[in-house]
């Protein structure tokens, strides 16, 4: 291995590493921090090439923040940085987590770290934030593209519309809308077009497969490799995030399966919302619970691994979609759906972070520390890390001295 190429690990690891340990708020805040990394400081990646990842990653299974981590990785360093930084992302959740369940375990109680929350929240928000602002202006190229945008918000924040059927229905409007054909296709626009349809259509037919069956067991006897199996079949599948993860989880674990209560669920997924890095990691605290470290280790590889597999495969075919006509709106239609998913979450997180149920509604505090972080972010540049150990240390100050109580 030459020197170059080790710095270049080096450069993901320490990068992913840290990324893994700070990044709270879910998966918009993760592809946040990581477009501030990785394109405006680094310039590892374009905007415009770092949008196409997004919209391929938001069409496969899997986690999103980390599958963007494997990107980055295999367009930095190869096959290599494709492990390496999809590694060394998720393994501080997963040693948070684990740690947290031995915690569980041992003493039957979760830690207290609402009052960190309280200002790592409106921090994350911020960063959100100044990221939308700068990949909207990248996204929106056009008034039709823009048309899209609010359509595909529409549908979520209005219907209730999956996801992952919002982003097809928007690529698909694009394609058509965006590139109407004067003319009869070329073989090669046929065969892009081919490798689009192929993608999204397995997308909805894994999503469609949910219900694989095991042999039922209790947590008791458990073996390593059913644990191992029913990780990697919603690894394989998961669409949504973390609210699908629940219903997977509820209806395998609690109903089918027994391998778990409906109380440790609620205490699993807790943790997988308080703790750094990709929610999936819930899967290394039910692991833990159910059949110790192994257990821990098992579950983590299985739910992730696919997700490795799966950029191996889409990186090499983004450029191609590109360079095709036809597939070029649909990704472009596609990239500026991903935008507006992205900004639904932000107002929904918005909304969670600085409402409160009675007057004067708004929580003055988590707003002070949105702004404030805003400002550092767009006006002085401030890096996301920063940001949210200072959220942090302000929640845990303003609970420490009782000045304001946590939601």
């Amino acid at each position: 291995m030459n020197n170059s190429l080790t710095n270049r690990l080096g450069e993901l690891a320490k990068l992913f590493f840290k990324m893994g340990v700070i990044s709270f708020g879910g998966p918009a805040a993760h592809i946040a921090m990581m477009e501030d990394e990785v394109v405006k400081r680094r310039q590892w990646l374009t905007s415009e090439h770092f949008l196409d990842l997004i919209g391929a990653t938001n069409l496969i299974p899997g986690p999103s923040s980390t599958e963007m981590a494997i990107h980055v990785g295999y367009i930095y360093a190869g096959w290599v940085g494709l492990i390496v930084a999809g590694a060394s992302f998720i393994l501080p959740a997963a040693l948070i987590t684990g740690g947290f369940a031995w915690v569980y375990v041992t003493y039957g109680t979760l830690p207290q770290v609402a009052p960190l929350l309280y200002g790592i929240k409106p921090a994350v928000l911020a960063v959100i934030l100044n990221a939308l602002w700068r990949l909207g202006k990248k996204a929106v190229k056009t008034s039709k593209l823009l048309v899209i945008a609010l359509g595909v918000a529409a549908l979520v924040l209005l219907l209730n519309v999956n996801e992952a059927i919002a982003l097809l229905i928007g690529g698909l409007l694009g394609m058509f809308w965006l590139h109407f054909p004067a003319k009869r296709n070329s073989p090669e626009d046929n065969t892009n077009l081919l490798i689009a349809g192929l993608t999204t259509g397995a997308t909805l037919k894994a999503t469609a497969a949910v219900g694989a069956s095991a042999a039922t067991a209790s947590a008791a006897n458990v073996s390593l490799w059913q644990l191992g199996l029913f990780f990697l079949k919603i690894g394989s599948i998961l669409f949504g995030g973390g609210y699908v993860l629940v219903a997977f989880l509820q209806g395998g674990l609690v109903e089918e399966y027994g391998w778990l209560t409906q109380q440790q669920l609620l205490d699993a997924i807790a943790i997988g919302q308080f703790t750094p890095g990709p929610v999936l990691s819930t899967a290394t605290f039910i692991g833990y619970i159910i059949a110790g470290v192994p257990g821990a280790i098992v579950a983590t590889v299985g739910i992730f691994l696919p997700s490795f597999f799966f950029v191996a495969a889409l990186n090499p075919l983004v450029p191609r979609l590109r360079a095709s006509k036809w597939t070029a709106a649909f990704l472009d239609a596609v990239n500026v759906s991903s935008v507006a998913l992205m900004a639904v979450v932000t107002l929904q997180l918005g909304a969670a972070t600085l409402l409160v149920a009675k007057a004067p509604y708004v929580d003055f505090v988590a707003l002070a520390i949105a702004l404030l972080s805003a400002v550092l972010a767009i006006r002085f540049n401030i890096n996301a890390a920063w940001l949210v150990l200072g959220g942090a240390l302000i929640g845990w100050l303003f609970f420490t001295l009782g000045l304001y109580p946590i939601k």
